[in-house]
């Protein structure tokens, strides 16, 4: 197997690691990494009092809202929305070719 690297502006060796997770008990919903992902990978969701993932949030009470991933395939692996977030519930990884 082969991991994906690249090179810096200055020459050196840089391995990307792409967003793999997010621990929605830790999220803040606070949007922070949102902000910072200029790749449309990230995206808000309203939780109801159960923990499960509300549909329309008009019709429906939620308790609170949590960072998703919603393009995944979006992520250059930059590692932005672990920098900003003041929790650290991003799960990061390289990608490996067979």
């Amino acid at each position: 197997m082969a991991t994906l690297t690249g090179l810096t502006r200055g020459g050196k060796t840089w391995t990307p690691q792409f967003i793999t997770a997010i621990n929605y008990a830790k999220c803040l919903g606070c949007g922070r990494c949102l902000k910072v992902c200029g790749q449309d990978v990230l995206g808000l969701q309203a939780l109801n009092e159960e923990g499960e993932f509300v549909e329309d949030e008009e019709d429906e009470e939620f308790e609170r809202k949590v960072m998703t991933i919603v393009n995944i395939d979006n992520c250059i692996g930059c590692e932005a929305c672990s920098r900003a977030c003041p929790k650290q519930c991003h799960t990061h990884s390289a990608y490996e070719q067979n």
